[in-house]
């Protein structure tokens, strides 16, 4: 499987679970200008926390990652990584925000 890509959210797919410290919601990125989020809203996914880092099972066939400003995501099962994309600018390496 490859990385999926929604605005500034990429999920990884990974081997690694990571069943630390589950999460009581679905969201994945909240706008931080627009408060607008990538979150889960359909099928059955957990999303766990280690370290700074955002994991997310998916348990159902897929599950769909939506946004208000983005198209839809179809996230097939498995285990991803959760990553806030980051691009390069003179003054150095910054996230992308939507």
């Amino acid at each position: 499987m490859q990385p999926l890509p929604q605005g500034d959210v990429l999920v990884i797919p990974t081997s690694e679970t990571a069943k630390n410290t589950q999460l009581p919601h679905l969201t994945l990125a909240e706008g931080e200008v627009t408060e607008h989020r990538h979150r889960i809203t359909q099928g059955k996914a957990e999303l766990y926390e280690r370290a700074g880092t955002l994991y997310l099972k998916v348990r159902s066939r897929t599950a769909l990652l939506t946004h208000e400003e983005h198209q839809p995501l179809s996230i097939p099962q498995g285990d991803w990584m959760v990553r806030i994309q980051r691009e390069y600018e003179p003054e150095g390496w910054r996230y992308v925000a939507d």
